[in-house]
């Protein structure tokens, strides 16, 4: 994988600007909604204000405490920083007007750290996890962690992909699962109106992009992935605040954790990994609340087993995307790692002739994916920086789909593989047996691990 940078560039930047501010926020809360503005700095040279709004709901509580509100949002002030610190990568970041204990520094530095992992690699940035950033904050009391009394129900974040379906499927009927989305697009809203949600029981947050960084980083300001998935869980407690749920339920599944990079702790999808899930859920009960859950109710499911349940839920074939070159068209781009990763895993579990339709052509037919195809295999050092499942899965389900196809017409890419010794070395390999695995690394409670053995042993 090629670098975009060299450790010169990132020298450079920091001696141009040694410190970064987060100097506050602002917010206002009330039957319409809540709004926040955040002010961010960038060595008095450039100054960023970011906005999250949440439409207000008639679900929504009201008179709810100015303090515990005023908490999760510095929290989420945290995470959205690391966007625009990452363009300068200043060796200091100041927070103004809050204090940050030890252990909740290291628990921070450790996020920006492996949330960044891509972002340093990718631009050959010589980073090291105790000195690559200094935190400091102001000497003052911690802020208080809050007791919330008589919260249930779960707020579900849908993102318009096969997982959520899955979850939003298996657990939406509960009268009191409320879906959430951030930033809703034609698949995620189309998803949630599958299962029967009307817009006014959605909870929905538009997060945007101050245009100076967007400016910056067309100027060649240092540019990369950060921890999406690590903002949307501390929105989603802001949410489950709002709304008075007990748990926020996540899709992330156990392939999640596999890095990216052989060799290597670097992973795509960190702020994904249970490694996250474990030390987000004891940040948030020791810094927050301990009265709101954070879970993924797939974690102990693979891609292969998603891919199965999925395969059972026709409504959803024609609005589901998770092709991100197609999000803003909401389509299917049919050339990135994203769809021919999704058209593989569901490939065994498929009609051919349904999935043609899906996509709008047979994405296995396409040999200018075969470099994709072979990150995704396993054959070169990474697999693509994407969502994707692990190697051994992907393999699995090729081998797979060419049992079911038959040796008569296996689109291009099928041959191309069938060739090759990944064929040979997974072709004995048992799909039956990893559709039956649960993975016990999770943090599911018993009602919802139940759920899940029962709809895997249908």
């Amino acid at each position: 994988m090629l670098k975009s940078y060299n450790p010169q560039k990132f020298n450079e930047q920091r001696i141009k600007f040694p410190y970064f501010i987060y100097e506050g926020h602002d917010f206002q809360y009330s039957s319409q909604g809540l709004e926040i503005q955040y002010r961010f700095n960038l060595s008095d040279q450039f100054f960023f204000k970011p906005t999250i709004k949440i439409p207000g709901k008639s679900f929504f509580l009201q008179g709810i405490s100015r303090e515990i509100i005023e908490n999760i949002i510095f929290q989420i002030g945290m995470i959205e920083l690391i966007s625009y610190w990452k363009c300068a990568c200043s060796p200091k970041i100041i927070i103004k007007d809050q204090h940050l204990t030890d252990p909740q520094v290291k628990w921070w530095k450790k996020l920006y750290f492996n949330g960044l992992g891509e972002f340093f690699y990718l631009n050959g940035i010589p980073a090291d996890q105790q000195d690559f950033v200094d935190i400091t904050s102001d000497e003052r009391r911690p802020a208080d962690v809050f007791n919330l009394s008589g919260s249930n129900g779960m707020v579900i974040p849908v993102g318009g992909g096969k997982d959520s379906v899955v979850t939003l499927e298996l657990l939406g009927d509960n009268k009191w699962a409320t879906p959430f989305i951030l930033n809703p697009r034609g698949a995620s809203l189309e998803t949630i109106r599958a299962k029967g949600f009307s817009r006014d029981q959605l909870i929905e947050a538009y997060r945007t992009i101050d245009p100076v960084l967007l400016d910056l980083n067309s100027k060649g300001f240092l540019n990369g992935h950060t921890p999406f998935s690590a903002l949307l869980a501390f929105v989603g407690v802001l949410t489950a605040i709002l709304s008075g749920k007990k748990h926020v339920v996540l899709s992330n599944e156990s392939s999640a954790n596999e890095p990216t990079v052989k060799g290597s702790n670097v992973n795509h999808q960190y702020s994904k990994s249970v490694e996250f899930e474990a030390d987000f859920r004891q940040y948030l009960k020791t810094y927050v609340t301990p009265d709101i859950g954070y879970f993924s109710f797939l974690r102990p499911l693979n891609e292969l087993q998603i891919a199965r349940l999925f395969s059972g839920f026709p409504n959803y074939f024609k609005v589901f995307k998770s092709c991100n070159a197609g999000s803003k068209t909401d389509s299917w781009c049919g050339k990135c790692s994203k769809c021919l990763f999704t058209y593989i895993i569901l490939s065994p579990f498929m009609d051919p002739l349904k999935l043609r339709e899906i996509f709008g052509h047979n994405v296995l037919d396409d040999m200018t994916l075969q470099p994709l195809l072979e990150d995704l295999t396993g054959i070169t050092e990474s697999k693509p920086f994407d969502c994707t499942g692990t190697t051994k899965e992907i393999n699995i389900a090729l081998c797979q789909t060419i049992k079911n196809l038959g040796d008569d017409g296996l689109p291009n890419l099928l041959r191309y593989y069938k060739a090759s010794p990944l064929f040979s070395a997974f072709q004995s390999s048992s799909i039956s047996v990893e559709l039956t695995l649960f993975n016990t690394d999770h943090f599911l409670p018993p009602g919802y691990e139940n759920i899940l053995k029962a709809v895997l042993h249908d």
